[in-house]
């Protein structure tokens, strides 16, 4: 098969996806009073409504309603206050009373949308020729090509359209033993664990508006970052608890109509749907290209084998036999509930990164990563606050660079770090080795410093000898700048650090360089 940069110069591929999110921080299931965990003995959290015993009544979660509609304004959607839930029929054991209790055409959550920037190597993958032009797509006109404009450093922000967000409960967890990548084909025994059955669920689609397997990728990081700063969910990709299956189709660049879409399942990661999404847009390109169809069904990502593989033909909703469901009454959410809901709202990632930017300096990339994530976010403007005015741009370095290779690190530890760094007592290289002596521990960074002979000296009064005899000494080096080789005070700066490090002194190797280029340029 051809490369995928290769095949999206000649085809646009139309990409759409559906994600589902559990509500895991609630403590019980959407309609029963089971307890939501997914960590006890097998079948030990059900009850007859969960199970779909005849004459089980089932009762909708508040909390999990509001959940979904904080949800719903963090996503720019439209709050429908009157609803029905549906019950959604098929014949699978995952489901007891087989039936899936779901929302129908008209969810709590409509037409909302995000804007979705696209950086560095991943927006290299839409190709520089199509990205000129204004077009805008009309609400919700899912056959309209859209383009957008990319910055000169090849940037570019694209709004990407949520058609809804629907509420409806999980099936039970199915482990198939003895199959290949945990299918149910070849397998020798399934098993069925009804705990996760009944868990409270929200269902994102968006519109077709992602184009390439990078902006499929980051949207849903997008969510994955909204979500958990709501406190709705853990949206754990390993554990499940955040799922998402990938539609596509391809088109010839320059037209508008629809190809036919296939639909990716069983991906559990931000690089499996950048994987599978790539794969299958080389698959369809080349079935295309030899003239061959391209069928609407399902298709299975094998990650050990780097394919999509064949499901099953895809249902349509009349397979489904959807009908409101008898036993539960229209939702009319009130302006007080919504108004609630809002309140509830923390400050999202997107106005968390701004502030960074505007109050703290940071860069916007170091922003976005850190605002992307609650715990972190909470221990940088900690430790941001007590490294004092101005050092938080190194905080920030600190919290990007460095700690994700720790295990617990605490703000004050990151704040000392930091001080540190901002005043030249340390390096970077010295930073990384001084958090893996405090990690864990309530030592202070600047003890172990201290302790380990390791802070520099940024006296100039004590490091002017040792550059004037190191000068003296590399008479060839110094030549070689003059002649305009610049590079040649890297090799000058080291023969510093160590002629002061000889003297019992830890010389500063930005102060060295300093101090080097102002003899030599005098």
């Amino acid at each position: 098969m051809r490369k995928l940069q290769d095949v999206l110069e000649d085809w646009e591929a139309v990409i759409g996806l559906e994600v589902h999110t559990e509500l895991t921080t609630l403590d019980t299931k959407m309609f029963c009073n089971c307890r939501l965990s997914h960590d006890d003995e097998p079948n030990t959290n059900v009850c007859p409504v969960c199970l779909g015993m005849p004459g089980a009544l089932p009762v909708p979660n508040r909390r999990a309603v509001q959940a979904i509609v904080m949800a719903g304004l963090a996503t720019n959607c439209q709050i429908q206050r009157h609803s029905l839930f549906y019950r959604k029929h098929y014949f699978y054991p995952d489901m007891a009373k087989n039936f899936q209790t779901t929302q129908g055409p008209v969810a709590f959550c409509m037409y909302g949308h995000l804007d979705l920037d696209v950086t560095g190597e991943g927006a290299r993958e839409r190709p520089d020729h199509v990205m000129t032009g204004t077009d805008v797509v009309a609400a919700h006109d899912a056959a309209a090509p859209l383009t957008v404009d990319k910055a000169p450093d090849g940037s570019y922000t694209v709004p990407i359209r949520i058609l809804r967000i629907h509420m409806e409960e999980d099936a039970a967890k199915m482990v198939h033993s003895g199959g290949e990548e945990g299918r149910i084909t070849g397998a020798s025994e399934s098993f069925i664990d009804y705990n996760r059955c009944g868990t409270p669920l929200i269902e994102l689609v968006t519109e077709p508006d992602l184009r390439t397997p990078e902006e499929a990728r980051l949207f849903m990081e997008r969510l994955q970052q909204t979500f958990r700063t709501l406190g709705i969910s853990d949206c754990s990709l390993e554990s499940g608890s955040m799922r998402c299956d990938g539609n596509i189709s391809l088109r010839r660049r320059g037209t508008s109509a629809l190809g036919t879409k296939t639909e990716m399942k069983n991906i559990n990661s931000f690089k499996g749907l950048h994987d599978a999404l790539a794969y299958e847009i080389c698959r369809q390109a080349e079935v295309l290209e030899e003239g061959g169809t391209i069928y609407q069904e399902t298709r299975h990502w094998e990650p050990s084998n780097r394919r999509t593989v064949v499901m099953r033909v895809k249902e349509t909703a009349d397979d489904y036999r959807l009908f409101p469901d008898p036993d539960l009454a229209p939702f009319n959410l009130t302006d007080e509930f919504i108004n609630d809901a809002a309140a509830r709202i923390p400050e999202l990632p997107d106005a968390k990164r701004n502030r960074y930017v505007a109050s703290f300096g940071l860069k916007r990339a170091d922003a976005a990563q850190i605002a992307g994530d609650p715990a972190v976010a909470t221990l940088f403007e900690e430790a941001a606050e007590m490294a004092g005015e101005g050092v938080a741009p190194t905080v920030a370095n600190v919290v990007v660079n460095l700690l994700p290779a720790c295990g617990a690190i605490t703000a004050a530890q990151t704040a000392g770090i930091a001080r540190l760094l901002a005043a030249d007592a340390i390096t970077f290289a010295q930073a990384r080795d001084v958090l893996d002596a405090v990690d864990g521990t309530d030592e202070d960074p600047e003890r172990v410093v201290d302790e380990r002979g390791l802070r520099q000296s940024t006296d100039t009064g004590t490091l002017e000898p040792v550059v004037d005899a190191v000068l003296a000494r590399c008479t060839e080096q110094v030549r070689q700048y003059r002649d305009g080789n610049r590079k040649v005070v890297g090799y000058l700066v080291g023969q510093c650090m160590k002629a002061s490090t000889a003297a019992g002194v830890k010389g500063n190797p930005k102060l060295f360089n300093e101090l080097l280029t102002a003899r030599l340029e005098g």
